[in-house]
């Protein structure tokens, strides 16, 4: 009786799992075997050794991870404070103010970057504020920099976690902060020891979303920092397009999904409420 309606729900399921598995992982996984098949024909991790091997492509690595880990951790610290000075609105205004949060997501990224040239060009605003206050003489080198990728992802990304940590707070009891408040504990105790714990499961999904979104951004980094601030996607395009250099191109794809999975998994634990290097409690 009760494996009956599993049953149904399985058979349900299955023409979508048969989509998903041909038109997705399984070119996927035929893409990543072949970052472990080195030239002769063998596996290994020949390919990956090369990779590593190279000054340039260890440095747009460090870079990647760098910039995805700093646009995170900013996004983060802003969402909370956007969300939590969201959720204390009435329901009217946190209605409009969530629309506005919302608008950038539909603009088209290039419209959202090419927006940043305008400001950080050698005659954008930012130049030449910096000039008519006497800050500066010459024009500041601020495009094709990684402080210039940084403000674009998180622009462009800072969105993605606003939102999963709104619907999270909402669900906040709202006379847990004024119980707290009323027994004298400050408000990073409060946030410390009832929101941040209430509101892990909306910072895992808003934080693989920005993370992920950062490591794997082309359009932005493309234009923000060209061909002087690479990043792995940046390099994964010169590699197919300009070089053609398929196997490096391979490890490329390999490093974002593994650091993708690596990231959701990291932040799902924490979702979890679980320490990172600690296995679970017997």
């Amino acid at each position: 009786m009760i494996a009956a309606p599993r049953l149904r729900g399985l058979l349900l399921m299955a023409p979508a799992g048969a989509f998903v598995a041909l038109a997705f992982l399984l070119p996927l996984a035929i893409l990543l075997s072949g970052s472990f098949q080195a030239e002769d024909g063998q596996l290994g991790v020949q390919r990956y050794v090369q990779f590593f091997a190279d000054p340039l492509n260890r440095e747009v690595f460090l870079r990647t991870l760098r910039i995805g880990f700093l646009v995170t951790l900013a996004s983060v610290i802003l969402g909370y404070v956007a969300a939590l000075a969201i959720v204390d609105l009435d329901p009217g205004s946190r209605g409009r103010v969530i629309g506005l949060v919302t608008l950038p997501i539909m603009i088209s990224p290039v419209a959202r970057t090419y927006a940043w040239i305008v400001l950080l060009g050698r005659t954008g605003l930012v130049n030449s504020v910096a000039h008519e206050f006497g800050f500066t003489d010459a024009p500041l080198r601020l495009l094709y920099t990684e402080p210039a990728v940084f403000l674009g992802l998180l622009q462009l990304l800072l969105p993605l976690i606003i939102l999963p940590l709104v619907s999270a707070l909402e669900n906040v009891p709202r006379d847990a902060v004024p119980a707290a408040r009323m027994l004298g504990a400050g408000w990073w105790t409060i946030f410390v020891r009832i929101l941040l714990p209430l509101s892990r499961e909306g910072l895992g999904v808003g934080g693989v979303l920005v993370f992920t979104g950062a490591i794997t951004a082309y359009i932005t980094p493309a234009m923000l920092g060209g061909a002087k601030v690479l990043m792995l996607e940046t390099l994964l395009y010169q590699r197919v397009n300009v070089t053609d250099d398929i196997a490096t191109a391979t490890v490329i794809t390999a490093l974002l999904v593994a650091m993708s999975v690596v990231a959701k998994a990291l932040l799902n634990r924490i979702a979890r409420g679980r320490p990172l290097g600690r296995g679970r409690a017997r």
